[in-house]
């Protein structure tokens, strides 16, 4: 008796097996083909930590939390003072430079070249009268007229006339040659060197303006002016909304239908009855363990995959962090042949 009992429970047992089996197979057969693969997760935006290039107080702010920015559009300055009179005093000195340069390319002016001819020839001709006293004097020496003293005296007058004479020459040569090639050069270093001053010092000065490096919301105003800024504390924080996009994760049985490209529609609840058009932008080519908080170790084993959905917001409706539902459509074509790789 207990055995048939024991057969009668081991056929039953079968008998719920194969039926349960039978089910699932008609379940799926009634299912079709995967047509829409669809995801859960939230709105997402990446920010900038905006900071100033260089140290300093900050003088004004033009913006507050959640304002509206554009590129290009300045939001808050630094003192500038002490920069104001660097430039200017840099702006100076490339002036003088300039002129510096300037001159010895343009070498003596005609003018100069006469003049250093008129100051030879004087120089020359007092140099003659010179030998000609020192020749007379000579004579008179050898007749007595005069002392050894008079005639040592307008020689060494003589000498140092012609010497003169030589140096007014080399003079009047030298302002016809006009300034020397290296002389002009190294002038020309000077000036770019100024310019190169003034440069950094006019972009230390751009610097203390802070600009905005894209279009975005102010999510928060970190310093007021008076605070001391420096590149390593950021002033704000922009958050970019264009384009925004969806944070979500597929499973790896579903890899196979999307791609990146792929079309997608995105809803919030906060408007059920509106989609937001996207597309797959992004497919993390790395598995993680479930992104949630799991109750189960059958769970914490899943692998899924990280997949950017970017949506076009064109209203600004969508916010960070609202919850999201992807709907990508999976063509026939791909359907068919996944289930032929299968």
């Amino acid at each position: 008796m207990k055995r048939v009992v024991i057969r009668i429970v081991v056929l039953l047992l079968v008998l719920s097996a194969v039926a349960y089996g039978l089910y699932r197979w008609m379940q799926s057969r009634k299912q079709g083909p995967v047509t829409n693969v669809r995801l859960y997760g939230n709105m997402d935006e990446r920010d900038v930590q905006l900071a100033f290039k260089e140290s300093g107080r900050v003088m004004g702010e033009l913006v507050h939390e959640g304002a509206s920015v554009k590129k290009g559009q300045l939001l808050a300055t630094l003192d500038t003072d002490w920069l104001i009179h660097e430039v200017a005093q840099a702006k100076a000195v490339l002036a003088e430079q300039q002129q510096v340069l300037l001159r010895l390319k343009n070498g003596s002016r005609p003018q100069e070249i006469l003049q250093d001819r008129a100051l030879y020839a004087a120089a020359k001709a007092q140099a003659a009268n010179d030998l000609v006293n020192v020749h007379r004097y000579k004579k008179l020496l050898a007749t007595g007229d005069i002392t050894s003293i008079n005639y040592d005296n307008a020689k060494a007058l003589w000498t140092v006339d012609h010497q003169k004479a030589l140096a007014a020459r080399e003079t009047l040569r030298l302002a016809v040659l006009g300034p020397r090639v290296e002389d002009i050069a190294e002038a020309a270093a000077k000036l770019h060197a100024d310019q190169a001053q003034l440069a950094l010092l006019q972009q230390y000065l751009a610097d203390t303006n802070l600009i905005s490096p894209t279009d975005g919301i102010i999510r928060t105003r970190i310093l007021e002016p008076g605070d001391m800024a420096s590149p390593q504390t950021p002033v704000y924080t922009i958050a970019i909304m264009n384009p925004k996009w969806v944070r979500a994760y597929i499973p790896e049985k579903d890899l196979g239908f999307i791609h990146g490209g792929s079309k997608a529609w995105v809803t919030v609840d906060s408007f059920p009855k509106k989609k937001f058009s996207g597309w797959v932008g992004f497919i993390s080519p790395i598995a993680e363990f479930t992104p949630k908080s799991v109750e189960t170790t059958q769970l914490r084993t899943s692998l899924v995959y990280e997949v950017r959905v970017y949506v076009k917001d064109p209203h600004d409706l969508l916010r960070l962090g609202m919850p999201a539902t992807v709907n990508i459509p999976v063509k026939a074509a791909a359907t068919q042949s996944t289930e032929k790789g299968h």
